[in-house]
């Protein structure tokens, strides 16, 4: 199996129009580690930027629909759901973010849900870097995904 978006050596962007639509969900994974001070800060509402985790939000949000715009053989796509979730380990000093993607067509939401994930741990980097230039952005990665010819998918790395 080659590469799909590649013909002749020329990169391209795939022809989609012959594939059915079908119901599509991505998630996506991915992690802050930030020091004990940002941490109580983070959860407190203490930094001066704002509501830290509301921004991330929003920016995700924001992020995943404009995928195609940022990654260049990505296709424009009616998102029908975008979804993020943050959980905080206070002990570890970690905040992990999940994000869900879901639409109805022609190609898969994987792409939009790896933007989010990677854009709202991005807005947390930036709301925070005063405090603590230290943090640590990682392990980003898909989760699962479902819809398309291919089916089900989920990461046996994790």
């Amino acid at each position: 199996m080659g590469f799909s978006h590649f013909k002749d050596g020329k990169a391209i962007m795939v022809d989609v129009s012959k594939k059915e639509d079908t119901s599509r969900k991505a998630i996506a994974c991915g992690s802050i580690e930030v020091n004990s001070e940002t941490m109580n800060l983070i959860v407190n509402g203490g930094v001066k930027k704002g509501d830290v985790l509301g921004v991330a939000r929003v920016a995700a949000i924001m992020a995943s629909k404009k995928t195609h715009e940022l990654i260049p053989m990505c296709h424009p796509l009616l998102l029908t759901g975008a979804d993020i979730d943050f959980e905080i380990d206070q002990e570890n000093l970690i905040i992990y973010a999940k994000g869900t993607v879901k639409t109805t067509g022609q190609t898969g939401v994987e792409m939009e849900a790896l933007q989010m994930v990677s854009t709202a741990l991005l807005t947390i980097y930036d709301m925070c870097k005063a405090i603590d230039k230290e943090m640590i952005i990682g392990r980003i990665y898909l989760k699962e995904k479902t819809g398309g010819k291919s089916g089900k998918f989920i990461n046996s790395k994790v």
